[in-house]
């Protein structure tokens, strides 16, 4: 069996621009373009980039709550994009996500053990609600609410709890892999805390294996195995943990550590604040060579033209860069 649980090839997922009175389809928001990597079981990596690159749409399309453009996806080997029906809903109970917003991600009309214990029922994991209830308060009280919770509602919870609901759902049909989705960016800090000791508590007791997306690089450093990093809808650097955080090989990389507001002062010694200059570009009209150019300090003329290759520069240690390509 392969060590990788998750494989991802070449993803890429475009969504429409449509205008006119008749909706004509004038170009496309290349929101994820052309993606690969994998994960090891038990691991997790961490997806940072800034708002807009791709990181919620890669996970969404990874378990096919979004249709991919092109691309393929292995769980545990097979092609999650080829499965037929009955695979897919088997598959459902192995591949979850954990939302970022645990406010609208709830039914209000449901109490909690049914918002925990839905899923189990309608996936014939339980033979009745009495089962379903018993195993859903047995999650709850796993992920630190007591069971006289059980029977209250969303609205009853706050934000943190709310969160907790969100993770007991999620565990509740015994999943291999879980995609957290900006999990604890809606929660004050000491409250993500919590939620993150839980997140590691839950992958060491259910054997679990994480994606975890954030544009916290402080979260990422603690919960991450590696560390992927995403502009524009591409991948331009992935490695360890250790690797990214100590060794950024990629200008963007550089850039993002350079401006983390709270780091590990020791990783910022000899590190120089770098300042880039303009906006992100629109993915819908990403600029030609390097997509990183109209913003890099070290551009050269290649970088406006060629496309760069992502290469494993070291072990383990990949990077999309003409630069660190040592083609200048």
């Amino acid at each position: 069996m392969s060590e990788y649980l998750i494989t991802v090839n070449n993803l890429k997922k475009y969504f429409p621009i449509k205008t006119g009175l008749v909706k004509r389809t004038t170009g496309n928001v290349k929101a994820v373009d052309g993606v690969s990597f994998n994960i090891k079981k038990g691991q997790v990596l961490g997806i940072v980039g800034e708002s807009g690159c791709g990181k919620s749409t890669l996970g969404r399309t990874i378990l096919r709550l979004l249709t991919a453009t092109e691309g393929e996806v292995f769980y545990d080997g097979k092609n999650v994009f080829n499965m037929d029906k009955r695979e897919i809903n088997s598959m459902r109970t192995k591949m979850q996500i954990i939302f970022q917003d645990p406010y609208s991600s709830l039914n209000p009309r449901l109490p909690v053990y049914e918002i925990v214990g839905e899923a189990m029922l309608q996936h014939n994991m339980v033979k009745n609600k009495k089962e379903m209830k018993e195993k859903a308060i047995e999650v709850i009280g796993r992920c630190g609410l007591f069971p006289e919770q059980a029977d209250r509602y969303p609205h009853q919870f706050s934000g943190g709890q709310r969160q907790r609901i969100c993770i007991a759902r999620s565990l509740a049909v015994n999943p291999d892999f879980v995609v957290c989705d900006e999990a604890v960016s809606a929660l004050d800090v000491s409250i993500q805390s919590q939620i993150i000791n839980l997140l590691k508590d839950a992958q060491e007791d259910f054997g679990l294996t994480y994606m975890f997306i954030s544009h916290d690089l402080s979260v990422v450093k603690f919960i991450s195995d590696e560390v992927a990093v995403m502009y524009l809808g591409q991948i331009v650097e992935k490695g360890g943990k250790k690797q990214i955080f100590s060794n950024p090989l990629h200008p963007y990389t550089e850039a993002l550590l350079s401006a983390a507001p709270s780091f590990d002062p020791s990783l910022r010694q000899n590190q120089k604040r770098i300042i880039l200059q303009g906006d992100i570009p629109s993915p819908a009209n990403p600029p030609k060579g390097c997509r990183f150019h109209t913003r890099c300090p070290y551009a050269r003329q290649i970088c406006k033209e060629e496309i760069p290759e992502y290469r494993e520069v070291k072990t383990g240690h990949f990077a999309m860069c003409h630069k660190v390509n040592g083609v200048f």
